[in-house]
């Protein structure tokens, strides 16, 4: 089935694009909510119509679309979440945290045009912002650990030194008392 878009859905298309899905999902779903006609001859050449006259406001969006993502060239995005002496993160890193890592350095963008996997633990990854149709950024993402979650990690072994300490003592003491058993006979 083929359906006109109203609006950009990520996944699926664009808006005033002719995408091809299946029957129950343009029925079910798009139509109902507004975000899809079904495309037929008239509505192609009403569609053919709408872009015809709105090229030059397309030519600008795709131009601001371009500046935007030029802000985020040379971006890394480093968030800074807790993480456990394995190097897990105790919740994850999404979109919208990205979003919110960006707004920080003065760069507003929507979460929802920001696609990704959930991280869930320390290392480096990449996050598609998408503008417009054909102007999408990759985004270096770095996760880290925050500073309190690295001291726990480098707490953790001197903790344990110091607990062998004691059981070390213990065994030395009792090979002592070995030793000096048989020459008190």
């Amino acid at each position: 089935m083929q359906i006109i878009l109203k609006e950009d859905i990520i996944g699926l298309g664009y808006k005033n694009e002719i995408v091809d899905v299946k029957p129950g999902y343009g029925r079910n779903y798009l139509i109902p909510q507004g975000k899809g006609v079904i495309a037929t001859k008239s509505a192609k050449k009403v569609l053919a119509e709408t872009l015809r006259q709105q090229a030059h406001k397309i030519e600008v969006q795709k131009a601001a679309a371009e500046k935007r993502a030029n802000q985020l060239q040379d971006v890394i995005v480093e968030v800074a979440a807790k993480v456990s002496s394995t190097g897990v993160l105790y919740g994850s890193v999404n979109a919208a945290k990205v979003a919110e890592e960006l707004a920080k350095k003065g760069i507003e963008v929507d979460r929802k045009i920001i696609t990704m996997r959930d991280i869930k633990k320390v290392g480096e990854y990449e996050a598609t912002v998408h503008f417009y149709k054909d102007v999408e950024v990759k985004l270096p993402v770095r996760v880290v650990a925050e500073n309190a979650a690295e001291e726990k990690v480098v707490e953790a072994p001197a903790e344990e030194t110091v607990a062998e300490a004691p059981v070390e003592e213990a065994v030395n003491d009792a090979i002592d008392e070995v030793e000096e058993a048989p020459a008190a006979e």
